[in-house]
């Protein structure tokens, strides 16, 4: 964790069409817990006071937000809309936003739920919370490797 980051709880979110996968790390930011799904609402506004109601609940002091890259990186019409929503959360929310490279964290999040033997319908209803789980923990790695190496 870098100087500049107050010490606490980071809230992960998957931002998808039809729901919101929501995980939270620990006060001292090794470890991500996929926590919640939430069911999208035709007003976006009423999502942002969910995950507002989040992070109060659980005292979060910023939120990662996964951005769908595509596969060589750059951004698409999907990472557009990520990135319009996150200046729409910044604005919702009391604390800091910022996004992660996401590319990657549901296909890794249903092969872990494959290993453990849940089929793919089953997966449906928590795919998205795991997805933000992998997103999430991925820049917990990176955010400590990264303050380990500060001088």
């Amino acid at each position: 964790m870098s100087s500049a980051q107050p010490p606490g709880r980071v809230v992960g979110v998957d931002l998808g069409s039809r729901r919101i996968g929501v995980a939270v790390s620990d006060s001292r930011r090794s470890v991500a817990t996929a926590v919640t799904v939430l069911a999208r609402n035709p007003q976006r506004r009423h999502d942002h006071l969910a995950l507002a109601g989040i992070v109060e609940s659980y005292e979060a002091v910023s939120v990662v937000v996964g951005l769908p890259l595509s596969l060589s990186g750059a951004a698409g019409p999907a990472a557009a809309g990520v990135l319009e929503e996150v200046d729409q959360l910044r604005r919702a929310l009391t604390v800091p936003v910022e996004t992660v490279d996401e590319r990657y964290s549901t296909v890794v999040a249903s092969t872990a739920m494959r290993s453990t033997g849940r089929n793919a319908k089953r997966q449906r209803s928590v795919i998205d919370a795991a997805a933000a789980q992998v997103l999430l923990q991925g820049w917990l790695d990176r955010a400590n490797v990264a303050s380990r190496t500060e001088f």
